[in-house]
Parts: structure tokens; sequence; C-alpha cells
């Protein structure tokens, strides 16, 4: 039951996105088509989920051991610069389109606060505990990107004033969005 309410958590509630303001820049920058918000949602998922289980265990098994603790940002940020490095080449190699599409979104992914941020959480929980909260914070974040981009795709087409138009209707969007996820907070 603990899992479960730890994965509603990470997904809906604490949305690294809604909730923790963490990628903020790939989720207004990325977020104007479906394909490619959906190609950025899966890049960071998987970033996070792999990303947060190394640095796990480097975190307890090496720095811990070694009483190197304040090495772990460093260490992190090195981390997940060569698995996002790792994913660019994948994705240029088996996915030429989505990697065009994500253009400098993808290299961005090294420094995106939201990977970084569950990387640094996922450290305080136990081995099974931090597979659930990193899956489920790279799926909220994934379903905030989708959500977000049907959204835009639809203001698109929708007879939205003139001053409002773009950028704007987004942030007010992305208000609401947020909004709605906080009130999901008082059901658990």
């Amino acid at each position: 039951m603990e899992l479960i309410k730890l994965a509603f958590t990470a997904f809906l509630i604490e949305n690294v996105i809604l909730s923790q303001t963490l990628g903020t820049c790939p989720f207004l920058g990325v977020s104007k088509k479906t394909s490619s918000a959906v190609g950025m949602g899966l890049a960071v998922t998987a970033v996070i989920l792999i990303s947060s289980t190394v640095t796990w265990a480097l975190y307890h098994y090496v720095l811990v051991t070694l009483e190197m603790v304040y090495l772990k940002t460093l260490t992190f940020i090195l981390v997940i610069a060569s698995l996002v490095q790792i994913l660019e080449m994948i994705l240029k190699k088996t996915s030429v389109n989505l990697y065009k599409a994500l253009g400098i979104y993808l290299p961005l992914i090294t420094t995106n606060c939201a990977v970084l941020g569950c990387a640094l959480t996922a450290i305080d929980y136990s081995f099974v505990e931090m597979i659930v909260y990193s899956l489920f914070s790279g799926l909220g974040f994934f379903f905030v990107m989708w959500l977000f981009s049907g959204l835009r795709e639809r203001m698109e087409q929708a007879p939205i004033p003139e001053g409002f138009k773009g950028f704007p209707i987004a942030l007010i969007a992305a208000a609401a969005l947020a909004l709605i996820f906080s009130r999901l907070g008082g059901i658990i």
C-alpha cells in the first residue's frame, strides 16, 4: 500500500512540473506538438529512471562508504550528463525525426532540474521505493507533457483574443493545470 501511495504522490500530487516546478523549460518549449512532447516525456522518464538507479547505487555504495557524500551533486550531474549523451547517440541512430524534433531540448535534459531533483530525492528511499518514485516521477512528467501539448494544440485552433495567443494562454493553461493537480493532494 505504501508503494502505491508513493507512486500516486510522485505521479500526480507532487508532480515534478506542476507541483515542484522543475523542468519547466522543456515543458513550455517542447509542448507545442504532441509528437515532440511525447518524445521528450519518454526521454526524460528514461533518464530519470536510469540516472536515479545509477546515482542511488553510487551514493549508497561508494560516496557513503568512502565518506565523500559532499560530492553527490557533482557525481549526479556527471552521471546524468553521460546518460543523456548516450541517449542522444541512440536517438540519432534509431529515430532521426524524434532527434530533430527535440532539437536543443535533448542535450538540455543534462541540465534539466527535474532529473537532478528526482535523483537527489531518490537517495532517501530504499532501492524498491527509489525505483517506484523515479518511474512514477518520470511518468508524471510524461503525462503532464502529453496533456499540456494536447491543450496547446487545441488552443491553436481556438478563438483566443490576439493578446492572449501563444505563450500568454499557455502560461494561463499551465497555471490552471497546476491548480487542478494541487487539489489532488486532498485525496490521500
